[in-house]
């Protein structure tokens, strides 16, 4: 009799309980069901519309770059007696060599103003501030056209 209660204690239930690796699975397929479709998205934005009341006269010198329809980058540097050129064509290897030469002199402010056409890609701009950015620049400001008010 005694032998028979030890076998029946001693036998060992060889099953695999999935119950728990099924609920981290679940919860894993979740999350990447969530997650994914962000990460495909990529980053949306779209440059904000205002009204600018004001008309602010460009101050004696501010730098100023402008990108094209093309892409192409032009600046616009103030002359010793604090006139402006023209804007004129810079190659982007130029522009990063020319934005550092006139950043590290600056104490006073670093401030470059930005004027981009509507229609390029945005790609186009970040690479702009990137190149200010290691430059030395410190705040960008963005040109933008006054919007007509309707009476």
């Amino acid at each position: 009799m005694a032998l028979s209660a030890v076998k029946a204690k001693a036998a060992v239930n060889a099953n695999i309980n999935v119950t728990p690796m099924i609920d981290v699975m679940l919860v894993l397929l979740i999350i990447f069901m969530i997650v994914t479709p962000l990460i495909t998205a990529g980053f949306q934005a779209s440059i904000p519309r205002a009204l600018n009341p004001e008309n602010r006269q460009e101050n004696p010198g501010e730098i100023r770059l402008g990108i094209d329809k093309d892409g192409k980058f032009w600046i616009d540097l103030p002359q010793a007696d604090g006139q402006y050129s023209g804007m004129r064509f810079i190659s982007d290897a130029d522009l990063a060599n020319q934005l550092t030469a006139i950043y590290a002199a600056r104490t006073a402010d670093k401030i470059l103003y930005l004027k981009a056409d509507a229609n390029i890609k945005y790609e186009r701009v970040q690479q702009a501030v990137a190149l200010a950015r290691k430059a030395g620049v410190r705040v960008i400001s963005a040109i933008s056209e006054q919007k007509k008010q309707l009476k």
